[in-house]
This record gives C-alpha cells, sequence and structure tokens, in this order.
C-alpha cells in the first residue's frame, strides 16, 4: 500500500504518490496524475537567458543540461549581441533602481543566449533550479561568482514569460514539436 498523499508531502511527491498503484494492482487513487494527464493548456513556456558572463565563461552547456535533465523541452534558442533598446524594455520595472545603469551595461557588454522552455510548472521549477547566488545546488550557486555576475536570467511568472518571450522572440521562432521521451519524463 502506498502511504496517502497528505500534507507533509509536497507537490511532487503527492503526484508521484497519486501515480503509484493503491490497493489492487493497476488503481491509483482518484485525482490527476503529475505531468501526463495535465492537459496541454498547463504546460507552460518560460523565457531563461545565459547573461554574458555565461557565455564568457563557458556555462551554457551546463546550464542547458540542467534544463534537459529536469525535463524540460527546449522550444527556442538563439545567440544574440542584446541592445540597449531591449535591455531597457525587458528590465524596465527595475529602471528606479541604483543599479539598473550598471545592469544595463552588463546586458550589452557581450553576446546573451536567450531560450525558451517548455513543460508542466516550468515557471515555478526554473526559478528554484535558477536560485540565488549563495544557494548551493542551484545554477546561480553553482557557477556564478558575484551577485551582480549571476549568470542567468527566468522568468518569475507565466504572466511576465509570456511577456517577455515576446521581447525576445518572434511566434515563428518557437518550434512546436513532439519529444519522443515524453512517456518516460511525464509517465503516461
Amino acid at each position: 500500500r502506498v502511504r496517502p498523499a497528505g500534507t507533509a508531502m509536497g507537490s511532487l511527491g503527492r503526484c508521484l504518490a497519486r501515480s503509484l498503484p493503491w490497493g489492487q494492482p493497476g488503481l491509483s487513487p482518484p485525482g490527476p496524475r503529475c505531468y501526463g494527464s495535465v492537459p496541454a493548456v498547463l504546460q507552460e513556456q518560460t523565457l531563461v537567458v545565459a547573461k554574458p558572463d555565461a557565455v564568457q565563461r563557458r556555462l551554457l552547456g551546463d546550464i542547458i543540461q540542467r534544463f534537459e535533465r529536469r525535463g524540460f523541452k527546449l522550444v527556442a534558442m538563439k545567440l544574440l549581441q542584446v541592445d540597449r533598446r531591449l535591455v531597457e524594455q525587458h528590465y524596465e520595472q527595475l529602471r528606479l533602481k541604483p543599479f539598473y545603469p550598471a545592469l544595463v551595461a552588463y546586458m550589452t557588454s557581450g553576446p546573451v543566449v536567450a531560450m525558451v522552455w517548455e513543460g508542466y510548472n516550468v515557471v515555478r521549477c526554473s526559478r528554484a533550479m535558477v536560485g540565488d547566488s549563495s544557494a548551493v545546488g542551484t545554477i546561480r550557486g553553482d557557477l556564478s561568482v558575484h551577485i551582480t555576475r549571476n549568470v542567468v536570467h527566468a522568468s518569475d511568472s507565466v504572466e511576465t514569460a509570456q511577456r517577455e518571450i515576446g521581447f525576445w522572440f518572434q511566434q515563428d521562432e518557437l518550434v512546436a514539436w513532439d519529444s519522443r521521451d515524453r512517456d518516460n519524463i511525464y509517465g503516461l
């Protein structure tokens, strides 16, 4: 018998518990299973930008690998030298912060890699994976050397992700494709 999903478990634990047999073989408790039975409308997209320090330090492979290992699907990616206008548009909400001029200078100092990742709960999971510069086990905690050179940006909400993706990509640059390993990742 599988332990019932309770408040002591996180959401992933509850999802995994729901997907395992309960009582008789082949039966699961009522309710949606994690990932596989989630309607397509709940598949999210998020923007991740590897900043100039990540490109200069050749950290792209490690960053991409973390998202792939998590089971997220890459649907767009491009290397570009970002112009001031795009950076100002992207970071508009930070315009009044004292670090804003340095942020704009940093983001325009070298090439960046903009990516769109897709998957269930990808926005929240990406933010947790990115973490902050002092959190060991996160992208920033493991790879950044200073808070002002924090390697990567990730959208902080589904709404923000949609807006930011529109800044960085044209709709026809997003590639819709079926992942062959979906069954292994989402348990379909």
